[in-house]
């Protein structure tokens, strides 16, 4: 069984971002799959699109397209901490030598108010890379990915809940 080499990559897909996003998603970078189809979240084992389907009580949306109108329809923004990086295959834990996304180019005159990272690692390399640089409030996501045996669909619907309380445009947030 050969061993597969570590080769730099470089994110090939263009962020999702509208003029009513109000959150931000990121991940950390993109999978094969994901790459050769040039859009996010695209192995079909990733939870992604079944997490927000139920929490936005939508159907899943299937074509890039509807993918794309599904996030601006709900304010959510979407890109990846890392725009080039030496990696093995899709394996998060390869990933060596990381240049980032301009992130704060992203943000630069939009209304996102909140960021959430999809997982450990999108974590630990937004704030390795963004702490002081950027002021809005970061919450860790557990990871949609299949590799993250430890959450059924169930768990991660219920940890992600928390980006559907972002008020949309001309709400106010309830005061509990």
């Amino acid at each position: 069984m050969e061993q597969e080499r570590s080769m730099r990559e470089y994110h090939n897909i263009e962020p999702v971002v509208g003029s009513g996003s109000k959150i931000l998603i990121l991940g950390s970078f993109p999978s094969v799959k994901s790459r050769e189809a040039v859009f996010f979240y695209h192995h079909p084992q990733n939870r992604f699109w079944r997490i927000l389907s139920l929490l936005y009580q939508e159907p899943l949306p299937e074509t890039i397209e509807q993918k794309k109108a599904f996030l601006k329809k709900n304010g959510i923004a979407l890109w990846d901490v890392i725009e080039s990086c030496e990696i093995s295959g899709s394996s998060d834990g390869s990933i060596r030598n990381v240049k980032v996304n301009d992130l704060e180019g992203l943000l630069r005159g939009t209304k996102i108010c909140h960021i959430y990272t999809n997982g450990s690692l999108a974590d630990r390399y937004y704030h390795k890379y963004f702490d002081g640089k950027i002021a809005l409030p970061a919450t860790r996501l557990p990871s949609s990915s299949p590799a993250n045996a430890a959450y059924s669909l169930e768990r991660l619907v219920d940890a992600w809940r928390i980006i559907t309380e972002v008020p949309k445009d001309g709400e106010e947030k309830e005061e509990a």
